[in-house]
């Protein structure tokens, strides 16, 4: 099995997009279960998802030894689709893109926008439809045939059944399916082995449970090997349209050179932990960019507490002429070496609030940052580390505000206006992004908000005070490059640092 890519245009990489008439069909389960089984083969694998979803790229990385990246045209815009999929997908055999709920949701009112089917179009990609069987036999066929037959520009090359529960089963959805015109491509069996556990926010991470996440996706490649057609998979992949254009880069949008690819370590067997801090830097190479200046290090928040960041963000910010240095709050009691700015993304803090309380020196370090004026943009958890208090337990004191669990799920995708002048973004300034918790910050907005939320209800929400934005908003710098340019242009110019700020 090889690729008629190789050598090629990131735009020529044979995929696949994985989708389902639901959710709960199995999509990731399969879509993982893909990527290890060709990984296994040799094949380097690019892993995509669509929509906002943090979760699911952690198992795709472990699954294909590469940077799970997402595809969010809301957030991003239809036009940046194809080029951020030939950014990640460079130099790869086999691109996996894993939907997002059903094939035909999208962004609420917004028609097909940033749906499964809007984005396997803008890829000239074809389906898979992962199918749950479990309580159906005949009846497959209408469903899959008006899937297939909803919207003639998406090409629906392929089913898998999922769930099937016995031979006979397998037979009856089979015979079924002959009727319909479009090829089972593979029928998995009811399987809770390969199950992974779920929470407030949907699957668990993977860098909370690693070692047990390394073995689910294991026994997703194997079940994927066993009931998949994996030649007929790649013929499939290999029949996508040709993308025109470039790749996306951070360098070019910004102007200075890219940085180097991220590296995502698997370690053997999935005991060893992430080493906790890796660096990213880019070399400038035009006389317009940061050479001549110093380089400012940026901390990026990570480890279990705070695993919700898009890789874009971390490039964009190297290629505006930072230094990229991760840490993690549950282990580093101190900001790297010479901290000028700092980036909390989301996560779960409300799961390690004990854990992120006791580090007291490292809450002090950070609140010592805010009090200098240095950047710091927080999305989620970050705002929630930022305030007062988490369910009672002290945090980093630099928001007077007060946060705490909450049984309500807020979710969806935000319009969004800049309302206060700050370290991201000029007042007036309109951003795309989405919200996913299920905890409540008391104030929700300080005397400068954050933000203006234009959808769904008009209100203000997030706090501007200093160098900090804090926010419940995630967004995707790539939809808006030059917040990094303008994050690390003030971080240059912040005269804080953690040598002096958090000791």
């Amino acid at each position: 099995m090889t690729s008629s890519a190789t050598g090629s245009g990131a735009g020529a990489v044979p995929r696949l997009v994985i989708a389902a008439p639901a959710s709960g069909s199995g999509k990731t389960t399969v879509a993982t279960g893909l990527m290890a089984a060709f990984a296994s083969r040799g094949l380097a694998v690019s892993p995509h998802k669509v929509g906002p979803d943090y979760i699911d790229p952690g198992y795709h990385s472990l699954a294909s030894g590469r940077v799970g990246r997402n595809l969010d045209s809301y957030m991003c815009g239809p036009e940046l689709i194809a080029p951020l999929f030939a950014h990640g997908a460079r130099g790869c055999d086999l691109a996996v893109v894993e939907g997002v709920m059903g094939l035909f949701d999208g962004a609420s009112g917004e028609g097909e926008l940033a749906s499964t089917a809007h984005v396997a179009k803008l890829l000239r990609a074809p389906v898979v439809l992962v199918v749950d069987a479990s309580s159906q036999s005949r009846s497959v066929a209408a469903l899959v045939h008006g899937f297939a037959s909803w919207d003639p520009a998406v090409r629906i090359g392929g089913v898998i059944l999922n769930k099937v529960a016995s031979d006979r089963h397998e037979a009856l959805l089979r015979e079924a399916m002959d009727q319909s015109g479009v090829p089972v491509l593979g029928a998995l069996r009811r399987a809770e082995e390969v199950g992974t556990p779920s929470r407030h926010l949907g699957l668990v991470p993977v860098a909370e449970r690693r070692a047990e996440a390394v073995a689910a996706v294991a026994a997703m490649g194997a079940r994927v090997r066993a009931g998949c057609d994996l030649e007929a998979l790649f013929a499939l992949a290999r029949s996508a349209g040709e993308l025109g254009g470039g790749a996306w880069d951070a360098g070019e949008v910004l102007g200075f050179s890219p940085p180097p690819p991220l590296h995502v370590p698997v370690p053997q067997g999935g005991s060893a932990p992430l080493p906790p801090v890796s660096r990213l830097r880019a070399r400038p190479r035009t006389p317009d960019g940061p050479k001549g200046r110093s380089t400012p290090v940026v901390a990026l928040a990570g480890g279990a507490a705070f695993t919700f960041s898009y890789a874009e963000q971390a490039e964009l910010l190297a290629a505006a002429g930072a230094e990229v240095v991760a840490f993690d709050p549950l282990r580093d009691e101190q900001l790297p070496d010479g901290t000028r700015g700092l980036v909390l993304g989301g996560g779960f803090p409300e799961v390690f609030g004990p854990e992120l309380s006791a580090n007291e020196p490292l809450r002090k370090a950070v609140a010592a940052l805010a009090e200098s004026g240095a950047p710091i943009a927080a999305e989620c958890a970050g705002l929630l580390y930022l305030s007062r208090e988490l369910d009672g337990l002290p945090m980093c004191g630099v928001i007077d505000a007060e946060a705490r669990m909450d049984a309500r799920l807020t979710l969806g995708y935000r319009d969004a206006v800049a309302v206060s002048d700050s370290s991201l973004a000029e007042a007036g300034t309109r951003m795309r992004g989405h919200e996913f918790h299920r905890t409540v910050v008391e104030p929700g907005a300080g005397d400068a908000a954050a933000w203006g939320m234009r959808t769904p209800v008009r209100r203000l929400e997030g706090f501007v005070q200093r160098g900090v934005h804090a926010s419940y908003l995630h967004t995707h710098w790539a939809g808006s490059p030059g917040v990094a340019r303008r994050f690390v242009e003030r971080c240059a110019g912040s005269v804080g640092g953690a040598g002096s700020a958090g000791s």
